[in-house]
């Protein structure tokens, strides 16, 4: 029966689309509109493209520039405190909000970088903030939240400890750990996303029989989950952004 279960959950993850978790920065210069260069280089830390054929800077969106211009200041300083490349928590944010401060989501996360109700009252506890709603408090909100999510991975190699804590950022903690109780049962390392990546979609109801040989109550610990496209899905973006960003902002 576990063998059964076990080649089943590897055609489901062949399914799936890769998604790659080390920024790459192939071909980008190839993707990015290499106009407006003096406009670019004026003042946000643009920088030349790896591709040494291309001497020109790569043109950063309005929307990147306007928010690096408005809140690069709060977004570099917590990012240091917290240990994070700000380039990662714009791209964060792209993801998340598209910049729109005034972000509010269908189940009520708010701001920049959409911030769950009940993770903004922990977080405003923790922080001593008055509103997590205001866009300086919800990027410092933001990137302690995310700071305390990256804690919970601390045996997974970088590359893939970003990629989880992302995926947990993204569907809640408690389904990246029923996740991993997923890999360990069918012997694969708990710590790499890809293993994470290909037992998420093994959490909806479909899986069942999975479930009752995983959990006691035969059942995830934090419930069926069936947005697994979601989180895969966002991982991959938020790591995309995050590729160009390394490669056109210094």
């Amino acid at each position: 029966m576990r063998k059964h279960i076990h080649i089943l959950a590897m055609g489901v993850a062949i399914s799936l689309a890769v998604v790659g978790c080390t920024p790459s920065s192939q071909n980008l210069a190839k993707k990015a509109d290499l106009t407006d260069v003096g406009e670019a280089e004026e003042s946000y830390g643009i920088a030349l493209t790896a591709d040494q054929t291309v001497q020109k800077a790569i043109k950063v969106d309005w929307a990147t520039r306007n928010i690096i211009r408005s809140y690069g200041s709060t977004i570099k300083e917590y990012s240091r405190k917290y240990g994070f490349d700000w380039r990662l928590t714009l791209a964060i944010m792209k993801a998340e909000s598209s910049f729109l401060d005034s972000a509010v989501s269908p189940m009520g996360a708010e701001g920049l970088m959409q911030i769950m109700p009940a993770t903004q009252v922990h977080v405003a506890q923790a922080l001593n903030l008055e509103s997590v709603a205001e866009p300086q408090n919800n990027i410092k909100a933001g990137i302690y939240y995310l700071s305390r999510l990256y804690r919970l991975f601390e045996d997974a190699d970088e590359s893939d400890r970003l990629c989880l804590t992302l995926a947990a950022y993204n569907a809640g903690p408690g389904r990246v750990f029923d996740a991993q109780d997923i890999a360990r049962y069918l012997n694969e390392s708990p710590t790499r996303w890809a293993s994470i990546r290909d037992a998420l979609p093994l959490l909806s109801g479909r899986y069942y029989t999975l479930h009752q040989q995983v959990w006691e109550k035969q059942k995830p610990r934090s419930g069926i989950f069936s947005n697994h496209r979601e989180t895969i899905s966002y991982v991959e973006k938020v790591m995309n952004y995050y590729d160009e960003y390394r490669l056109v902002l210094n």
